[in-house]
Protein backbone atom coordinates (compact mmCIF):
# COMPACT_ATOMS: atom_id res chain seq x y z
CA UNK A 1 0.00 0.00 0.00
CA UNK A 2 1.48 3.65 -1.23
CA UNK A 3 2.41 5.67 1.92
CA UNK A 4 0.13 8.01 3.75
CA UNK A 5 0.31 11.34 2.46
CA UNK A 6 -0.97 15.16 3.95
CA UNK A 7 -4.12 16.55 2.68
CA UNK A 8 -4.11 19.62 0.50
CA UNK A 9 -6.88 21.06 -1.20
CA UNK A 10 -5.90 19.69 -4.71
CA UNK A 11 -5.40 15.93 -3.28
CA UNK A 12 -8.82 16.25 -1.55
CA UNK A 13 -10.03 17.50 -4.56
CA UNK A 14 -9.07 14.56 -6.65
CA UNK A 15 -9.98 12.15 -4.36
CA UNK A 16 -13.63 13.72 -4.39
CA UNK A 17 -13.23 13.46 -7.80
CA UNK A 18 -12.25 9.36 -7.89
CA UNK A 19 -15.27 8.76 -5.43
CA UNK A 20 -17.67 10.34 -8.11
CA UNK A 21 -16.50 8.56 -10.72
CA UNK A 22 -16.53 5.50 -9.06
CA UNK A 23 -20.26 5.71 -8.30
CA UNK A 24 -21.06 6.42 -11.94
CA UNK A 25 -19.62 3.54 -12.82
CA UNK A 26 -21.47 1.71 -10.56
CA UNK A 27 -24.43 2.91 -11.70
CA UNK A 28 -23.64 2.36 -15.08
CA UNK A 29 -23.05 -0.82 -14.67
CA UNK A 30 -26.14 -1.40 -12.58
CA UNK A 31 -28.12 -0.05 -15.96
CA UNK A 32 -26.14 -2.13 -18.47
CA UNK A 33 -26.46 -5.64 -16.63
CA UNK A 34 -30.23 -5.04 -15.45
CA UNK A 35 -33.33 -7.00 -17.18
CA UNK A 36 -36.31 -5.27 -16.51
CA UNK A 37 -37.25 -2.59 -18.12
CA UNK A 38 -37.87 -0.35 -15.36
CA UNK A 39 -33.88 -0.27 -14.46
CA UNK A 40 -32.11 -0.81 -18.16
CA UNK A 41 -34.61 1.59 -20.31
CA UNK A 42 -35.90 4.12 -17.43
CA UNK A 43 -32.57 4.01 -14.79
CA UNK A 44 -35.03 4.04 -11.91
CA UNK A 45 -31.88 3.64 -9.62
CA UNK A 46 -29.25 5.32 -7.65
CA UNK A 47 -25.82 4.23 -6.41
CA UNK A 48 -23.89 5.57 -3.51
CA UNK A 49 -20.92 5.61 -1.20
CA UNK A 50 -20.67 6.25 2.44
CA UNK A 51 -18.51 6.08 5.42
CA UNK A 52 -18.55 3.65 8.27
CA UNK A 53 -20.92 5.71 10.26
CA UNK A 54 -23.85 5.49 6.84
CA UNK A 55 -22.97 9.52 6.19
CA UNK A 56 -23.42 9.71 2.25
CA UNK A 57 -19.87 10.78 0.58
CA UNK A 58 -20.97 10.46 -2.73
CA UNK A 59 -24.17 9.92 -4.91
CA UNK A 60 -24.55 9.48 -8.41
CA UNK A 61 -25.73 12.47 -11.10
CA UNK A 62 -28.64 10.43 -12.95
CA UNK A 63 -30.13 8.95 -9.25
CA UNK A 64 -33.30 10.21 -8.35
CA UNK A 65 -33.12 12.66 -5.06
CA UNK A 66 -36.05 10.73 -3.41
CA UNK A 67 -33.70 7.61 -3.37
CA UNK A 68 -31.50 9.37 -0.97
CA UNK A 69 -34.22 8.49 1.42
CA UNK A 70 -33.95 4.86 1.14
CA UNK A 71 -30.05 5.23 0.79
CA UNK A 72 -29.28 7.24 3.81
CA UNK A 73 -30.69 4.51 6.72
CA UNK A 74 -29.40 1.39 5.31
CA UNK A 75 -26.21 1.47 6.71
CA UNK A 76 -27.04 3.06 10.44
CA UNK A 77 -29.96 -0.06 10.06
CA UNK A 78 -27.31 -2.90 9.45
CA UNK A 79 -25.15 -1.59 12.56
CA UNK A 80 -28.63 -1.61 14.62
CA UNK A 81 -29.10 -5.50 13.94
CA UNK A 82 -25.34 -6.12 13.58
CA UNK A 83 -21.97 -5.86 15.18
CA UNK A 84 -19.60 -4.31 13.53
CA UNK A 85 -16.95 -7.21 14.51
CA UNK A 86 -19.70 -9.71 12.88
CA UNK A 87 -19.59 -7.84 9.51
CA UNK A 88 -17.62 -10.09 6.68
CA UNK A 89 -15.66 -9.16 3.75
CA UNK A 90 -18.05 -10.37 1.09
CA UNK A 91 -21.27 -9.66 2.99
CA UNK A 92 -24.15 -8.02 0.70
CA UNK A 93 -27.10 -6.89 2.64
CA UNK A 94 -30.37 -6.43 1.77
CA UNK A 95 -33.24 -4.11 3.03
CA UNK A 96 -36.21 -2.15 1.92
CA UNK A 97 -38.60 -1.55 4.81
CA UNK A 98 -39.56 1.93 5.73
CA UNK A 99 -39.87 1.18 9.56
CA UNK A 100 -37.29 -1.43 10.12
CA UNK A 101 -34.96 -1.14 7.45
CA UNK A 102 -34.28 2.39 6.45
CA UNK A 103 -36.13 2.40 3.22
CA UNK A 104 -38.52 4.89 2.34
CA UNK A 105 -41.31 2.55 0.14
CA UNK A 106 -40.71 -1.66 -0.59
CA UNK A 107 -40.11 -1.47 -4.25
CA UNK A 108 -36.60 0.47 -3.66
CA UNK A 109 -34.72 -2.62 -2.71
CA UNK A 110 -31.40 -1.83 -1.30
CA UNK A 111 -28.20 -3.90 -1.45
CA UNK A 112 -25.09 -2.69 0.64
CA UNK A 113 -21.35 -3.91 0.45
CA UNK A 114 -19.56 -3.09 3.23
CA UNK A 115 -15.83 -2.39 1.80
CA UNK A 116 -12.78 -3.97 3.61
CA UNK A 117 -9.57 -2.23 3.25
CA UNK A 118 -6.76 -4.37 4.91
CA UNK A 119 -9.07 -6.38 6.71
CA UNK A 120 -10.79 -3.28 8.04
CA UNK A 121 -14.31 -1.71 7.66
CA UNK A 122 -13.11 1.44 6.02
CA UNK A 123 -16.62 2.62 3.80
CA UNK A 124 -20.19 1.16 2.62
CA UNK A 125 -21.00 0.58 -1.49
CA UNK A 126 -24.87 0.36 -1.79
CA UNK A 127 -27.25 0.13 -4.79
CA UNK A 128 -30.91 1.01 -4.86
CA UNK A 129 -33.38 0.19 -7.55
CA UNK A 130 -37.32 0.14 -7.81
CA UNK A 131 -37.87 -3.03 -8.47
CA UNK A 132 -41.28 -2.67 -10.77
CA UNK A 133 -43.28 -5.82 -9.36
CA UNK A 134 -45.54 -4.86 -6.91
CA UNK A 135 -48.50 -4.44 -8.55
CA UNK A 136 -52.21 -4.83 -7.55
CA UNK A 137 -51.58 -4.22 -4.43
CA UNK A 138 -53.71 -2.60 -1.60
CA UNK A 139 -52.61 0.76 0.03
CA UNK A 140 -54.53 0.93 3.33
CA UNK A 141 -51.35 0.10 5.21
CA UNK A 142 -48.08 -1.14 4.81
CA UNK A 143 -48.49 -4.95 4.82
CA UNK A 144 -50.90 -4.65 1.86
CA UNK A 145 -48.18 -2.89 -0.07
CA UNK A 146 -45.26 -5.93 -0.72
CA UNK A 147 -42.99 -7.53 1.15
CA UNK A 148 -40.92 -6.33 4.00
CA UNK A 149 -37.66 -7.17 4.03
CA UNK A 150 -35.09 -6.02 7.16
CA UNK A 151 -31.79 -5.43 6.97
CA UNK A 152 -30.38 -9.29 6.47
CA UNK A 153 -27.58 -10.51 4.85
CA UNK A 154 -28.29 -11.73 1.05
CA UNK A 155 -25.08 -13.04 0.68
CA UNK A 156 -22.89 -13.68 3.40
CA UNK A 157 -18.98 -13.94 3.11
CA UNK A 158 -19.43 -14.43 -0.93
CA UNK A 159 -22.23 -17.22 -0.50
CA UNK A 160 -25.38 -16.62 -1.80
CA UNK A 161 -28.10 -16.97 0.83
CA UNK A 162 -30.48 -19.22 -1.76
CA UNK A 163 -32.87 -20.15 0.89
CA UNK A 164 -33.60 -16.36 1.86
CA UNK A 165 -33.58 -14.95 -2.28
CA UNK A 166 -36.16 -17.88 -2.92
CA UNK A 167 -38.32 -16.78 -0.23
CA UNK A 168 -37.87 -13.45 -1.59
CA UNK A 169 -38.60 -14.33 -5.36
CA UNK A 170 -41.84 -16.17 -3.88
CA UNK A 171 -42.96 -13.15 -2.93
CA UNK A 172 -42.80 -11.60 -6.89
CA UNK A 173 -44.83 -11.32 -9.53
CA UNK A 174 -42.02 -11.59 -11.87
CA UNK A 175 -39.14 -13.66 -9.96
CA UNK A 176 -37.07 -13.65 -13.04
CA UNK A 177 -36.72 -10.01 -13.30
CA UNK A 178 -36.21 -10.04 -10.03
CA UNK A 179 -33.45 -12.34 -10.00
CA UNK A 180 -31.56 -10.94 -12.80
CA UNK A 181 -32.25 -7.27 -11.62
CA UNK A 182 -30.93 -8.60 -8.11
CA UNK A 183 -27.48 -9.77 -9.67
CA UNK A 184 -26.87 -6.60 -11.26
CA UNK A 185 -26.77 -4.77 -8.01
CA UNK A 186 -24.74 -6.90 -6.53
CA UNK A 187 -22.30 -6.41 -9.41
CA UNK A 188 -22.05 -2.85 -9.55
CA UNK A 189 -21.46 -3.46 -5.72
CA UNK A 190 -18.85 -5.45 -6.64
CA UNK A 191 -17.15 -2.90 -9.08
CA UNK A 192 -17.29 -0.29 -6.58
CA UNK A 193 -15.47 -2.32 -4.12
CA UNK A 194 -12.72 -2.97 -6.29
CA UNK A 195 -12.55 0.60 -7.48
CA UNK A 196 -12.33 1.96 -3.94
CA UNK A 197 -9.62 -0.52 -2.61
CA UNK A 198 -7.57 0.55 -5.91
CA UNK A 199 -8.36 4.15 -4.66
CA UNK A 200 -6.77 3.52 -1.16
CA UNK A 201 -3.86 1.66 -2.79
CA UNK A 202 -2.75 4.47 -4.47
CA UNK A 203 -3.20 6.83 -1.88
CA UNK A 204 -3.13 5.31 1.44
CA UNK A 205 -6.36 4.03 3.25
CA UNK A 206 -6.04 6.33 5.72
CA UNK A 207 -5.81 9.19 3.21
CA UNK A 208 -8.67 8.13 1.52
CA UNK A 209 -10.84 8.03 4.72
CA UNK A 210 -9.71 11.72 6.05
CA UNK A 211 -10.39 13.13 2.25
CA UNK A 212 -13.70 11.85 2.87
CA UNK A 213 -13.66 13.44 5.57
CA UNK A 214 -12.99 16.49 4.00
CA UNK A 215 -15.32 16.17 1.64
CA UNK A 216 -17.83 16.64 3.76
CA UNK A 217 -16.31 19.31 5.70
CA UNK A 218 -16.35 21.34 2.81
CA UNK A 219 -19.28 21.37 1.90
CA UNK A 220 -20.71 22.29 4.99
CA UNK A 221 -18.84 25.09 4.63
CA UNK A 222 -20.24 25.97 1.45
CA UNK A 223 -23.83 25.18 2.39
CA UNK A 224 -23.81 27.69 5.67
CA UNK A 225 -22.19 30.20 3.33
CA UNK A 226 -24.64 30.04 0.36
CA UNK A 227 -27.40 29.69 3.39
CA UNK A 228 -26.19 33.26 4.86
CA UNK A 229 -26.63 34.83 1.51
CA UNK A 230 -30.55 34.41 1.85
CA UNK A 231 -32.24 36.79 3.99
CA UNK A 232 -33.25 36.18 7.64
CA UNK A 233 -36.23 35.60 8.47
CA UNK A 234 -39.35 33.51 8.80
CA UNK A 235 -41.55 32.36 5.72
CA UNK A 236 -44.59 30.13 5.37
CA UNK A 237 -46.59 28.42 2.35
CA UNK A 238 -49.95 26.07 2.31
CA UNK A 239 -50.80 24.58 -0.58
CA UNK A 240 -53.50 21.63 -1.59
CA UNK A 241 -52.89 18.38 -1.78
CA UNK A 242 -54.86 16.16 -4.27
CA UNK A 243 -54.50 12.29 -5.05
CA UNK A 244 -56.66 9.83 -6.85
CA UNK A 245 -56.47 7.37 -3.21
CA UNK A 246 -58.10 10.74 -1.26
CA UNK A 247 -61.64 11.82 -1.19
CA UNK A 248 -61.30 15.07 -0.50
CA UNK A 249 -57.86 17.54 -0.32
CA UNK A 250 -55.61 17.95 2.08
CA UNK A 251 -53.81 21.29 3.10
CA UNK A 252 -50.27 20.99 3.43
CA UNK A 253 -48.25 23.45 5.08
CA UNK A 254 -44.42 24.52 5.98
CA UNK A 255 -42.64 27.09 8.02
CA UNK A 256 -38.80 27.84 7.24
CA UNK A 257 -36.78 29.91 9.28
CA UNK A 258 -33.53 31.21 7.95
CA UNK A 259 -31.08 32.30 10.88
CA UNK A 260 -27.80 33.07 9.77
CA UNK A 261 -25.85 29.95 8.04
CA UNK A 262 -29.08 27.92 9.48
CA UNK A 263 -32.00 26.65 8.06
CA UNK A 264 -35.12 25.48 10.72
CA UNK A 265 -37.78 23.41 8.81
CA UNK A 266 -41.32 23.32 11.04
CA UNK A 267 -44.33 21.11 9.72
CA UNK A 268 -46.19 21.48 12.50
CA UNK A 269 -50.01 21.75 11.46
CA UNK A 270 -50.05 18.86 8.66
CA UNK A 271 -52.60 16.77 8.13
CA UNK A 272 -52.73 13.10 10.10
CA UNK A 273 -51.17 10.08 8.34
CA UNK A 274 -53.59 8.51 5.78
CA UNK A 275 -55.24 5.22 4.62
CA UNK A 276 -54.10 5.73 1.69
CA UNK A 277 -49.92 5.04 0.11
CA UNK A 278 -49.19 8.56 0.54
CA UNK A 279 -47.68 8.87 3.74
CA UNK A 280 -44.11 9.96 3.96
CA UNK A 281 -41.70 8.26 6.19
CA UNK A 282 -38.86 10.59 8.12
CA UNK A 283 -36.32 9.68 5.46
CA UNK A 284 -38.58 10.66 2.62
CA UNK A 285 -39.29 13.56 4.04
CA UNK A 286 -35.47 15.17 5.02
CA UNK A 287 -34.25 13.69 1.24
CA UNK A 288 -36.23 15.78 -0.02
CA UNK A 289 -35.73 18.79 2.54
CA UNK A 290 -31.98 18.34 1.57
CA UNK A 291 -32.75 18.47 -2.16
CA UNK A 292 -35.27 21.48 -1.63
CA UNK A 293 -32.59 23.36 -0.21
CA UNK A 294 -29.71 22.23 -2.85
CA UNK A 295 -32.05 23.42 -5.64
CA UNK A 296 -32.08 27.08 -4.26
CA UNK A 297 -28.47 27.25 -2.87
CA UNK A 298 -25.40 26.48 -5.04
CA UNK A 299 -25.77 24.14 -7.87
CA UNK A 300 -22.37 23.19 -7.70
CA UNK A 301 -22.39 21.88 -3.96
CA UNK A 302 -20.65 18.24 -4.13
CA UNK A 303 -24.15 16.24 -2.57
CA UNK A 304 -23.30 14.51 0.52
CA UNK A 305 -23.78 14.21 4.00
CA UNK A 306 -22.05 17.42 5.15
CA UNK A 307 -24.95 19.52 3.76
CA UNK A 308 -27.27 18.04 6.34
CA UNK A 309 -25.38 20.01 9.22
CA UNK A 310 -27.13 23.19 8.60
CA UNK A 311 -30.24 22.30 7.98
CA UNK A 312 -32.92 21.63 10.70
CA UNK A 313 -36.10 19.57 10.70
CA UNK A 314 -39.17 19.40 13.03
CA UNK A 315 -42.29 17.31 11.51
CA UNK A 316 -45.25 15.64 13.91
CA UNK A 317 -44.61 11.92 14.23
CA UNK A 318 -48.39 10.73 12.95
CA UNK A 319 -48.32 13.09 10.16
CA UNK A 320 -48.85 13.28 6.49
CA UNK A 321 -45.34 14.50 6.40
CA UNK A 322 -43.70 12.11 8.88
CA UNK A 323 -46.07 8.87 9.44
CA UNK A 324 -45.30 6.15 12.21
CA UNK A 325 -46.08 2.55 11.31
CA UNK A 326 -48.14 0.86 9.83
CA UNK A 327 -49.08 3.64 7.28
CA UNK A 328 -48.54 2.61 3.73
CA UNK A 329 -46.21 4.98 1.96
CA UNK A 330 -45.65 3.63 -1.68
CA UNK A 331 -47.07 6.73 -3.13
CA UNK A 332 -44.88 8.94 -1.06
CA UNK A 333 -43.33 10.56 -3.70
CA UNK A 334 -46.51 12.33 -4.68
CA UNK A 335 -46.64 14.15 -1.31
CA UNK A 336 -42.80 14.56 -1.56
CA UNK A 337 -43.46 16.63 -5.09
CA UNK A 338 -45.49 18.98 -3.10
CA UNK A 339 -43.16 19.81 -0.07
CA UNK A 340 -40.86 20.79 -2.47
CA UNK A 341 -43.52 23.42 -3.55
CA UNK A 342 -44.31 24.35 -0.41
CA UNK A 343 -40.72 24.78 0.62
CA UNK A 344 -40.14 26.86 -3.03
CA UNK A 345 -43.25 28.86 -2.33
CA UNK A 346 -42.42 29.89 0.90
CA UNK A 347 -39.03 30.91 0.11
CA UNK A 348 -40.30 32.49 -2.97
CA UNK A 349 -40.30 36.06 -1.09
CA UNK A 350 -36.52 35.67 -0.05
CA UNK A 351 -34.58 34.32 -3.38
CA UNK A 352 -37.42 35.37 -5.97
CA UNK A 353 -34.50 34.68 -8.67
CA UNK A 354 -33.84 31.37 -7.69
CA UNK A 355 -37.29 29.48 -7.34
CA UNK A 356 -39.35 28.24 -10.22
CA UNK A 357 -42.78 28.38 -10.17
CA UNK A 358 -45.00 25.37 -9.38
CA UNK A 359 -43.87 22.14 -11.51
CA UNK A 360 -46.56 19.57 -12.27
CA UNK A 361 -47.07 19.06 -8.39
CA UNK A 362 -46.77 15.22 -8.92
CA UNK A 363 -44.59 11.94 -10.15
CA UNK A 364 -47.58 10.71 -12.18
CA UNK A 365 -47.55 6.74 -12.19
CA UNK A 366 -49.03 3.91 -13.69
CA UNK A 367 -49.11 0.35 -13.36
CA UNK A 368 -50.50 -2.31 -15.38
CA UNK A 369 -50.16 -5.74 -14.67
CA UNK A 370 -51.73 -9.14 -15.95
CA UNK A 371 -50.93 -12.01 -18.05
CA UNK A 372 -48.98 -11.74 -21.17
CA UNK A 373 -50.88 -14.21 -23.06
CA UNK A 374 -47.62 -14.11 -25.55
CA UNK A 375 -45.48 -15.21 -23.02
CA UNK A 376 -47.73 -17.14 -20.82
CA UNK A 377 -46.16 -15.24 -17.82
CA UNK A 378 -47.51 -12.32 -15.17
CA UNK A 379 -45.73 -8.87 -16.88
CA UNK A 380 -46.09 -5.47 -14.63
CA UNK A 381 -45.56 -2.39 -16.92
CA UNK A 382 -44.72 0.90 -14.41
CA UNK A 383 -44.34 3.98 -15.98
CA UNK A 384 -43.44 7.61 -14.09
CA UNK A 385 -44.53 10.49 -16.70
CA UNK A 386 -43.40 13.82 -16.66
CA UNK A 387 -45.12 16.92 -17.01
CA UNK A 388 -44.32 20.70 -17.28
CA UNK A 389 -41.56 22.54 -15.61
CA UNK A 390 -42.19 25.45 -13.42
CA UNK A 391 -40.90 28.76 -15.35
CA UNK A 392 -37.84 30.51 -14.05
CA UNK A 393 -37.10 34.49 -13.56
CA UNK A 394 -35.09 34.22 -17.34
CA UNK A 395 -36.11 30.78 -18.59
CA UNK A 396 -39.52 29.09 -19.91
CA UNK A 397 -40.21 25.84 -18.09
CA UNK A 398 -39.11 22.90 -19.78
CA UNK A 399 -42.16 20.54 -21.35
CA UNK A 400 -42.22 16.82 -20.94
CA UNK A 401 -39.84 16.49 -18.10
CA UNK A 402 -39.25 14.88 -14.86
CA UNK A 403 -38.97 17.07 -11.95
CA UNK A 404 -37.87 17.59 -8.16
CA UNK A 405 -37.39 14.64 -6.66
CA UNK A 406 -37.54 12.01 -9.62
CA UNK A 407 -35.50 11.76 -11.85
CA UNK A 408 -36.22 8.64 -14.01
CA UNK A 409 -36.19 8.60 -17.75
CA UNK A 410 -39.00 7.63 -20.30
CA UNK A 411 -40.07 4.01 -21.55
CA UNK A 412 -39.63 4.28 -25.49
CA UNK A 413 -42.73 3.31 -27.11
CA UNK A 414 -40.44 0.60 -28.94
CA UNK A 415 -39.59 -1.05 -25.93
CA UNK A 416 -42.84 -0.86 -24.31
CA UNK A 417 -44.90 -2.39 -27.07
CA UNK A 418 -42.32 -5.31 -27.28
CA UNK A 419 -42.14 -6.35 -23.39
CA UNK A 420 -46.33 -6.07 -22.90
CA UNK A 421 -49.36 -6.42 -24.06
CA UNK A 422 -49.82 -2.82 -24.45
CA UNK A 423 -50.67 -0.19 -27.66
CA UNK A 424 -49.46 3.96 -27.02
CA UNK A 425 -52.04 5.18 -29.13
CA UNK A 426 -51.06 8.46 -28.34
CA UNK A 427 -47.89 10.55 -26.54
CA UNK A 428 -47.76 13.88 -27.34
CA UNK A 429 -47.55 17.38 -25.33
CA UNK A 430 -50.68 19.27 -23.82
CA UNK A 431 -51.33 22.57 -25.84
CA UNK A 432 -52.21 25.32 -23.53
CA UNK A 433 -51.03 23.63 -20.01
CA UNK A 434 -47.94 25.72 -19.05
CA UNK A 435 -49.04 29.04 -17.36
CA UNK A 436 -48.91 32.61 -19.23
CA UNK A 437 -46.28 34.66 -18.19
CA UNK A 438 -42.88 36.41 -19.58
CA UNK A 439 -41.91 33.23 -19.12
CA UNK A 440 -44.13 30.28 -20.16
CA UNK A 441 -44.34 27.17 -17.91
CA UNK A 442 -43.90 23.83 -19.18
CA UNK A 443 -46.16 21.89 -20.98
CA UNK A 444 -47.86 18.34 -19.40
CA UNK A 445 -47.80 15.05 -21.49
CA UNK A 446 -50.60 13.06 -22.74
CA UNK A 447 -50.24 9.09 -23.12
CA UNK A 448 -53.04 6.86 -24.17
CA UNK A 449 -52.46 2.99 -23.38
CA UNK A 450 -54.67 0.79 -25.14
CA UNK A 451 -54.69 -2.91 -23.69
CA UNK A 452 -54.46 -6.26 -25.35
CA UNK A 453 -54.40 -8.63 -22.66
CA UNK A 454 -57.83 -10.27 -20.92
CA UNK A 455 -57.88 -8.50 -17.08
CA UNK A 456 -54.81 -5.88 -16.96
CA UNK A 457 -55.31 -3.80 -13.44
CA UNK A 458 -54.78 -0.17 -13.78
CA UNK A 459 -53.60 1.85 -11.06
CA UNK A 460 -52.79 5.85 -11.33
CA UNK A 461 -50.73 7.43 -8.65
CA UNK A 462 -50.71 11.48 -9.08
CA UNK A 463 -51.77 14.66 -8.22
CA UNK A 464 -53.13 18.39 -9.12
CA UNK A 465 -56.45 16.95 -10.41
CA UNK A 466 -58.13 19.85 -8.89
CA UNK A 467 -55.58 22.47 -7.69
CA UNK A 468 -53.78 24.10 -10.28
CA UNK A 469 -50.03 24.62 -10.16
CA UNK A 470 -49.20 28.42 -8.89
CA UNK A 471 -47.33 30.80 -11.20
CA UNK A 472 -44.40 33.16 -9.64
CA UNK A 473 -44.45 37.05 -9.71
CA UNK A 474 -47.65 37.60 -12.15
CA UNK A 475 -47.45 34.52 -14.05
CA UNK A 476 -50.45 32.41 -14.79
CA UNK A 477 -51.24 29.04 -13.21
CA UNK A 478 -50.84 25.74 -15.07
CA UNK A 479 -53.22 22.81 -16.59
CA UNK A 480 -54.58 19.94 -13.99
CA UNK A 481 -53.92 16.72 -14.37
CA UNK A 482 -57.11 14.11 -15.32
CA UNK A 483 -57.04 10.49 -16.31
CA UNK A 484 -59.52 9.87 -19.40
CA UNK A 485 -60.67 5.76 -20.07
CA UNK A 486 -62.21 4.80 -23.51
CA UNK A 487 -66.06 4.67 -24.10
CA UNK A 488 -67.25 1.45 -21.88
CA UNK A 489 -64.48 1.00 -19.73
CA UNK A 490 -64.91 0.06 -15.86
CA UNK A 491 -64.31 3.51 -14.01
CA UNK A 492 -61.64 4.54 -12.26
CA UNK A 493 -62.57 4.19 -8.48
CA UNK A 494 -59.66 5.43 -6.00
CA UNK A 495 -57.29 5.40 -8.43
CA UNK A 496 -57.85 1.81 -9.50
CA UNK A 497 -59.37 -0.34 -12.40
CA UNK A 498 -59.79 -3.34 -14.65
CA UNK A 499 -59.26 -3.19 -18.42
CA UNK A 500 -60.37 -5.50 -20.98
CA UNK A 501 -59.07 -5.84 -24.46
CA UNK A 502 -58.97 -3.03 -26.54
CA UNK A 503 -60.24 -0.49 -24.04
CA UNK A 504 -57.94 2.25 -23.26
CA UNK A 505 -56.31 4.71 -20.85
CA UNK A 506 -55.81 8.29 -21.60
CA UNK A 507 -53.29 9.67 -19.29
CA UNK A 508 -52.91 13.72 -19.01
CA UNK A 509 -50.04 15.39 -16.48
CA UNK A 510 -50.10 18.73 -15.17
CA UNK A 511 -48.63 21.97 -16.64
CA UNK A 512 -46.26 24.23 -14.80
CA UNK A 513 -46.63 28.11 -13.88
CA UNK A 514 -45.38 30.78 -16.11
CA UNK A 515 -43.17 33.32 -14.05
CA UNK A 516 -43.53 37.24 -14.37
CA UNK A 517 -46.23 39.11 -16.16
CA UNK A 518 -47.86 37.68 -19.15
CA UNK A 519 -47.75 41.38 -20.93
CA UNK A 520 -43.92 41.21 -20.63
CA UNK A 521 -43.22 38.52 -22.50
CA UNK A 522 -41.46 38.80 -26.37
CA UNK A 523 -43.71 39.15 -28.91
CA UNK A 524 -41.32 36.44 -30.77
CA UNK A 525 -41.75 34.52 -27.80
CA UNK A 526 -45.52 34.05 -28.51
CA UNK A 527 -45.31 34.15 -32.57
CA UNK A 528 -42.49 30.83 -31.64
CA UNK A 529 -45.42 29.27 -29.22
CA UNK A 530 -47.49 29.50 -31.69
CA UNK A 531 -45.73 28.07 -34.46
CA UNK A 532 -44.58 25.20 -32.65
CA UNK A 533 -48.40 24.59 -31.55
CA UNK A 534 -47.39 25.00 -27.79
CA UNK A 535 -50.49 27.88 -27.66
CA UNK A 536 -53.72 28.16 -29.21
CA UNK A 537 -54.41 31.20 -31.12
CA UNK A 538 -57.35 31.97 -28.35
CA UNK A 539 -54.70 31.61 -25.70
CA UNK A 540 -52.42 33.87 -27.05
CA UNK A 541 -55.53 36.60 -27.58
CA UNK A 542 -56.24 35.73 -23.77
CA UNK A 543 -52.84 36.01 -22.30
CA UNK A 544 -51.04 38.28 -24.57
CA UNK A 545 -53.17 40.60 -26.22
CA UNK A 546 -51.29 42.96 -28.44
CA UNK A 547 -49.36 40.56 -29.82
CA UNK A 548 -49.02 39.21 -33.35
CA UNK A 549 -51.94 41.51 -33.70
CA UNK A 550 -54.00 39.76 -31.05
CA UNK A 551 -56.90 42.91 -30.03
CA UNK A 552 -55.91 44.71 -27.49
CA UNK A 553 -53.04 47.05 -26.29
CA UNK A 554 -50.05 45.60 -25.09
Amino acid sequence: MAAQRELDGVLVEVIGSALATVVEEMSGTLVRAAFSTNIKERRDCTAGLFDTAGNGIAQDEGGSPLHLGSLMGIVGSILERFPVEEIRDGDVFIGNDPYNGGGSHLPDIVLATPVFVAGELTAWAATLAHHADFGDRGHAHIFQEGLRIPPVRLVRAGVQQEELLSLILLNCQVPDERRADLRAQESANRLAVLRYRELCERYGRDVVVRAADALLDYTERRTRAAIGAIPDGSYHFTDLFDCPELDVERELRVAVRVAGEEMFFDFAGNPPQVRASVNVVWTALYATVYYSVKSLIDADIVPNAGMYRAIHIDAPTGSIVNCRYPAAVNGRSETCQRIVDLIHGALAPAVPDRVTAASNGANTGVHFSGLNPLTGKEFVYLETIGGGSGARATKDGLDGVQVHMTNTSNLPVESLETEYPLVIEAYELIDDSGGAGEFRGGLGIRRTVRVESDEVHFWVDTSRQTSHPWGLCGGTEGATAKVVLSEGARPVDHGYTVLRPGESVTIETAGAGGYGPPRDRAPEAVARDLAEGKISRPAAERHYPGHLGCPGER
